[in-house]
């Protein structure tokens, strides 16, 4: 198992400077993982350091709340392609899954979809927010939408991944949507459970220690 081409390699935190993305990209590139993950203001920075390498710009979009409009979202996307992102990670409209909108979640989905065009998009739904019932609910929605993945968490709630969640959800797309496991996947340990559990790419702030195999404190 190549772990690291499972390991989008995140830095999300609201203070994140320079220096750290520089470092961020540079362990990408070291360790040869699938995509570091970032937020729209340092994609274009990313694409310029990964240039030449095989390690993909994960864009995150609506985040970490979700609640914004399904044009600012799209907006988002464009901007976030246009600047180097391979790969979209957006946050499930959460509020109106549980108001059983489920039309508007829906085309939220597929407006960023739209605007994603061929490029890998996961849908970030927060499953610490949601009952087993609206997981499951997201899910099917997102596959609908033509989402390549789904994603447990932002890793800015209240808790993260589950082993229990990601089993959940690879029940429910089966082989028509891939999972993404984040939040809290902290040790080699966890990686591999998560990954036996059905995740297919993990998102974690950590990669570099889970892959030496030391300890580390990744909220992400």
């Amino acid at each position: 198992m190549k772990l690291n081409k499972y390991i989008d390699h995140t830095l999300l935190k609201q203070d994140a400077t320079k220096a750290e993305i520089k470092q961020l990209c540079d362990e990408a590139i070291e360790f040869d993982f699938a995509t570091v993950c970032v937020n729209s203001y340092w994609t274009s920075y990313c694409k310029d350091l990964l240039k030449g390498t095989d390690v993909g710009i994960t864009n995150v979009v609506g985040f970490p709340l979700g609640a914004c409009t399904s044009a600012t979202k799209a907006f988002e996307v464009t901007e976030a392609i246009k600047n180097g992102a391979t790969e979209i990670d957006m946050v499930l409209n959460i509020g109106a899954l549980k108001d059983k909108n489920y039309e508007l979640v829906l085309e939220d989905m597929k407006a960023v979809k739209k605007a994603a065009g061929s490029h890998v998009v996961k849908c970030i739904m927060e499953n610490c927010l949601l009952t087993r019932e609206e997981i499951i609910k997201a899910c099917e929605i997102a596959v609908e939408a033509g989402f390549e993945f789904v994603k447990t968490s932002t890793g800015f709630s209240k808790s993260g991944a589950t082993f229990e969640d990601v089993k959940l959800m690879k029940s429910v797309v089966k082989d028509n949507a891939l999972v993404k496991a984040a939040g809290g996947v902290r040790t080699f340990d966890d990686a591999q459970k998560m990954i036996e559990a059905g995740a297919d790419r993990l998102g974690t702030s950590g990669g570099v220690a889970i892959i030496r195999g030391e300890e580390n404190n990744a909220s992400y």
